[in-house]
């Protein structure tokens, strides 16, 4: 019995570790590209409406790929799903890196196919973060996504590293496509199944989740944190460098500064969520979000927008993977509503970037940004729908 323990522990350690590289590596493939816009806008000569269209693709892709991601991950399980879409996601990092050298239509492939892969590969990994943190006996679904941030942060301090040297798009993110390509499908080995054998099966369709208004509520929340962070991740640079006048680097540093905020915060954040709970400690983070984005926006000058930066990345932090632990609050009934909250939290993590791109185009991009403000308040006002349903009662 000793033994059987012993192989069963060692199987949640290996799930644990394999689950934070799926994070780590999708926050690294992120960060490169995100980190690599302003050169490509440059060498396609895009407007800001232009490149919203274009990142509009990667949206899309997602989109297109959520409605299939619950049925894919159940009939295929998490492990499969993510290391497939590991090789789709290294075919649109290469018609990305190359495609750019020949003009929009190829990108805009690239970023399709991205964004498709990502799509499905989210709602993988945190069906199996669900499973992990469910089997492990303790709170550590931010510390999943705090590896996602710290992929995020490894890939921007990389990027400032290989824009500062003047590495080539198509070399840097050639080199990414292809590493992803091999480190993921053997990594993600070590995921345990998604249901135990002996588990009774829940009656009815994954679709019922979509009904469950507690489901959606906080598929709504989630949706305006995922807006906030995607917004950071695409649009922060380039502010920085148009409308503070600063230099490629210092652009890339402070994207480098949010993605680490949002780390320490996503690190430390069972501690606090144990300790005073989950509605006071995300709606406390909204308040602290709104804040650092009225900095970013308003500061008069760039060591202001700095400390916008810092907040934003901090108040954004726990929103998206407080989420995915109030969704699996019922273990039986986790992976369906893991689903349809990732599946929603997705729409605005990618659709957030192009639409600011299309309200830059018509005012300035820091005006625009004040919808990310907007939408944070809104989540703080949902945030009671976190609460476990036990707590209701």
């Amino acid at each position: 019995m000793a033994v059987d323990r012993d192989v069963r522990q060692a199987e949640v350690t290996g799930a644990v570790r394999a689950t934070y590289l799926a994070f780590a590596v999708s926050g690294f493939i992120m960060a490169s590209w995100a980190a690599r816009i302003p050169q490509v806008r440059d060498r396609l000569d895009l407007d800001a409406s232009r490149l919203g269209l274009v990142l509009l693709c990667l949206a899309f892709g997602s989109v297109v790929a959520l409605p299939l991601a619950g049925w894919v991950v159940s009939r295929f399980t998490s492990r499969r799903t993510v290391a497939a879409m590991a090789l789709l996601t290294t075919v649109g990092l290469l018609a990305i890196a190359f495609g750019q050298l020949a003009g929009v239509a190829p990108v805009v492939v690239g970023l399709f196919l991205v964004g498709f892969a990502n799509g499905i590969w989210d709602v993988g990994m945190n069906v199996q973060a669900a499973v992990a943190e469910r089997l492990a006996g303790r709170s550590i679904m931010p510390r999943f996504h705090a590896g996602w941030s710290a992929g995020t942060v490894a890939g921007a301090l990389v990027s400032t590293v290989v824009v500062a040297a003047g590495v080539p798009v198509v070399v840097h993110l050639s080199v990414v496509a292809v590493l992803v390509g091999i480190v993921v499908p053997v990594g993600v080995r070590a995921f345990v199944p998604d249901v135990d054998a002996d588990e009774e099966p829940v009656a009815g369709r994954a679709i019922d989740a979509w009904r469950e208004p507690r489901t959606l509520l906080i598929g709504a929340a989630v949706l305006a944190f995922a807006f906030a962070e995607g917004a950071g991740n695409d649009w922060i640079g380039i502010t920085m460098i148009d409308g503070y006048s600063t230099s490629d680097t210092i652009g890339t540093l402070a994207f480098a500064t949010f993605l680490a905020a949002m780390t320490a915060a996503r690190w430390i954040g069972p501690g606090l969520l144990d300790r005073y709970g989950r509605v006071p400690v995300v709606r406390t983070l909204a308040v602290v979000a709104v804040v650092g984005v009225l900095l970013f926006v308003a500061g008069p000058v760039a060591p202001v927008a700095f400390v916008g930066v810092l907040l934003w990345g901090i108040g954004t932090s726990l929103g998206f993977p407080v989420g995915m632990s109030a969704g699996a609050d019922e273990p039986r009934l986790a992976a369906r509503r893991v689903s349809v909250i990732g599946s929603i939290g997705y729409c605005g993590f990618l659709a957030g970037p192009p639409l600011i791109g299309f309200f830059g185009d018509h005012e300035s991009l820091r005006r625009a940004l004040i919808s990310v403000a907007v939408l944070l308040a809104v989540a703080g006002l949902l945030a009671t729908t976190l609460r476990p349903p036990k707590a209701d009662a």
